[in-house]
């Protein structure tokens, strides 16, 4: 793997790297460092330029020479005054000790002895107290560089005692750069799109990175692709992870599905295709806030298809989607079968409800329900009395009986009689468009329909039956122009100019039953005898689920 040779080599910490470079210089360097950071960021390459730098034969110098015995000597590792020790297996007071013994002994060839101790976190209390003794009166001739990606766990008293340099994430364009010389260097082909790919797998390590490059170019035999980028990564495309969010969007979930069996036959990772799909959405939810974020180049390619969805969706959904495939993520981890949490995701995120509106015409309803309810206990018969308080006096008289809704049961049997079954299918699988429609043109009329569906449809005419007779009687009597608007929609959507027909709901099943009768006494049939209660949404569920499956509840 090609590693780093001289500070100008390292990508994206240049806060760090120039900061060394003047101390070098001035020869004015610390005997103690603290390189933290993310994994993979360069802490011990730069510890080892460090170590040529301090010890190269042309020092005091801004990079070491990479020619001179010692530099050579410490890039393959066979100088004996630059010592690695990984902590994580020697983490025992007995090591640091040895430690402790060495030091006193003047370097054999270079300047300085350097120790490099990788992952010094994992270093016991013991240890750390016996390394504390040799920070606190180092010998001049000694530079220790500790580096850890867990700085939380070393104590303090050591933390005071040595220089600290903070590692960041390697930025995507950092990373494409270095990307880009190293396989010129290297005469390796490689299209920007692998590129791109390889330093997003990377999450801002520049290791994983060229360790990426590595296998990419080995498997493509000094040439690298974008898809034998996804192949060795087992990554997900931005065109299928795109796919995927509309289909959603468009709440199809037979097309998700079917997108979901093609990854998993593709010997795609689950996990890692529900984590790429969660940054998808995280880089939705930071361009919706702001597309000028740089860190939203940090995962996910912005295309014109990308823009596209992330103007159509809302930032609710995008929130919801996230919790979603955050708790069956973490579902996954503990089963032996993530492919059927990779689809009840899919399910789920196809069932989300648009929020924009939606709070206030719940409000609405709800509203419109309790007076519906205050009507009905205040209603009395009609030989009741009403008493008003009038200090000792009391008024007496008949209580005004509630408005019912009057049907036009002449028009109801001329509708039912020129019915035609594609009509009301028509109607039906339109309706949750139409409803959508009313919903962004007049939201209480949207409110009264939730709960009405159409059940009977001819040409030029059509029965709506509703739940509550409060909400019937607002369209029957055409409030706020309800009722036309509800028809200029249907016309929008079916081409077809009917007058809708509301009922309530008990009414229409004893008109629907008396229907019925009299024409099996006369030995005919109907043509739409079945359905008619059947709400539309219904029927879409059961399209996608199965009757056997679906659970219904008022």
């Amino acid at each position: 793997m090609w590693r780093p040779q001289r500070f100008s080599d390292m990508a994206g910490q240049t806060h760090i790297t120039r900061t060394l470079q003047n101390a070098l210089m001035n020869e004015k360097f610390s005997h103690a460092y603290l390189f933290t950071g993310p994994r993979g960021t360069g802490k011990t390459s730069v510890a080892k330029i460090v170590a040529k730098a301090v010890n190269c034969e042309k020092a005091p110098a801004p990079e070491p020479c990479n020619e001179c015995a010692v530099c050579r000597g410490i890039t393959d590792g066979s100088l004996s005054d630059v010592i690695e020790i990984d902590a994580a297996s020697n983490n025992g007071v007995d090591e640091i000790r040895e430690i402790r013994e060495n030091v006193k002994y003047a370097p054999s060839v270079a300047r300085y002895k350097v120790y490099i101790v990788d992952e010094v976190h994992m270093l016991s209390q013991g240890a750390f107290n016996a390394l504390l003794k040799t920070l606190e009166e180092p010998p001049s001739h000694v530079i220790f560089i500790l580096a850890t990606t867990e700085p939380h766990k070393i104590p303090p008293t050591i933390i005071s005692r040595c220089q600290r340099f903070d590692f960041k994430r390697i930025s995507l364009d950092a990373i494409q750069e270095r990307l880009n010389y190293i396989v010129h260097e290297q005469g390796i082909e490689m299209d920007e799109k692998a590129s791109a790919l390889i330093a997003k797998a990377s999450e801002g390590g520049m290791r994983d990175a060229l360790s990426i490059l590595d296998q990419a170019a080995a498997y493509g035999n000094g040439a690298v692709t974008e898809d034998i980028v996804l192949e060795v990564t087992g990554m997900v495309s931005e065109r299928m992870l795109s796919e995927i969010v509309r289909s959603t969007l468009d709440r199809d979930v037979a097309k998700a599905i079917r997108a979901i069996d093609e990854i998993v036959k593709a010997g795609k990772d689950p996990e890692r295709f529900m984590e790429d799909l969660i940054f998808y959405y995280r880089d939705l939810m930071l361009y919706k806030a702001s597309p000028e974020l740089e860190e939203i180049r940090d995962k996910t390619l912005t295309d014109e298809s990308f823009a596209q969805i992330a103007e159509r969706i809302e930032a609710e959904r995008i929130h919801e989607s996230i919790h979603i495939l955050s708790d069956l993520q973490q579902e996954m981890k503990r089963t032996g079968h993530p492919r059927v949490f990779l689809e009840i995701a899919m399910v789920k995120l196809c069932q989300i409800e648009e929020k924009s509106a939606g709070p206030a015409s719940a409000d609405i309803v709800r509203r419109l329900e309790a007076l519906e309810e205050r009507l009905n206990r205040l209603e009395v018969s009609p030989d009741a009395v009403q008493t008003v308080n009038r200090g000792d006096k009391r008024a007496v008289g008949p209580s005004p009986k509630r408005k019912t809704v009057k049907i036009a049961e002449g028009a109801l049997q001329t509708v039912l009689d020129e019915a035609v079954k594609d009509e009301l299918k028509e109607l039906q699988s339109r309706w949750p468009a139409i409803m959508e429609k009313i919903r962004k043109t007049h939201i209480a009329a949207h409110a009264w329909l939730l709960e009405s569906y159409p059940v009977a449809s001819s040409p030029d005419a059509f029965i709506q039956a509703f739940k509550y007779d409060f909400h019937c009687q607002m369209v029957a009597e055409n409030k706020n122009n309800a009722m036309q608007i509800v028809e200029d929609v249907v016309f929008e959507a079916t081409g077809k100019r009917k007058k809708m027909y509301p009922v309530p709901q008990k009414q229409w099943d004893e008109v629907r039953a008396a229907y019925i009768k009299n024409m099996e006494a006369r030995g005919e049939r109907p043509e739409q005898p079945g359905n008619h209660n059947k709400n539309p949404l219904i029927a879409e569920a059961e399209k996608l689920v199965g009757p056997d499956l679906l659970e219904i509840k008022d």
